[in-house]
């Protein structure tokens, strides 16, 4: 039972459940990003080179021969993660420089110090009395 209960107060702390959100989120950002290359940057780029899709470049090293399947060396994929990978980064970057940016602006405003509390008002009420 003693394992259960530190399972349980191990599941329950806010820096693992903090980290199973950000693990979930960063999974539906990574789709985002995905579709946004797939779907709206890397079209355009491959009308521009000549109307290829980077997803079917390859290099065929070995051809299709009677039932076997031919062996591609398919770097066209490898180029679509990796524009992939750079927009992802990039906005990580954004994120992290913006918090970074926020973070400066609040340290660079002073500080104000905390009010008295109600024995420092009563002591220095005393030592202004015995210097009287």
């Amino acid at each position: 039972m003693k394992i259960i209960e530190e399972f349980k107060s191990f599941a329950m702390k806010g820096n693992v459940i903090d980290m199973a959100v950000g693990i979930v989120i960063g999974a539906a950002f990574g789709k985002i990003v995905t579709s946004v290359v797939n779907d709206i940057i890397m079209p355009p780029l491959g009308l521009l080179i000549g109307g290829v899709n980077f997803t079917d470049l390859k290099i065929v090293m070995k051809p299709v021969f009677e039932s076997n399947q031919a062996v591609t060396l398919n770097y066209g994929n490898f180029l679509q993660v990796c524009f992939d990978f750079l927009i992802v980064a990039f906005a990580v970057f954004m994120v992290i420089k913006a918090i970074n940016s926020a973070k400066k602006k609040q340290e660079a405003q002073p500080a104000t110090p905390p009010a008295p509390t109600k024995e420092e008002i009563l002591l220095t009420e005393i030592r202004d009395l015995l210097k009287k």
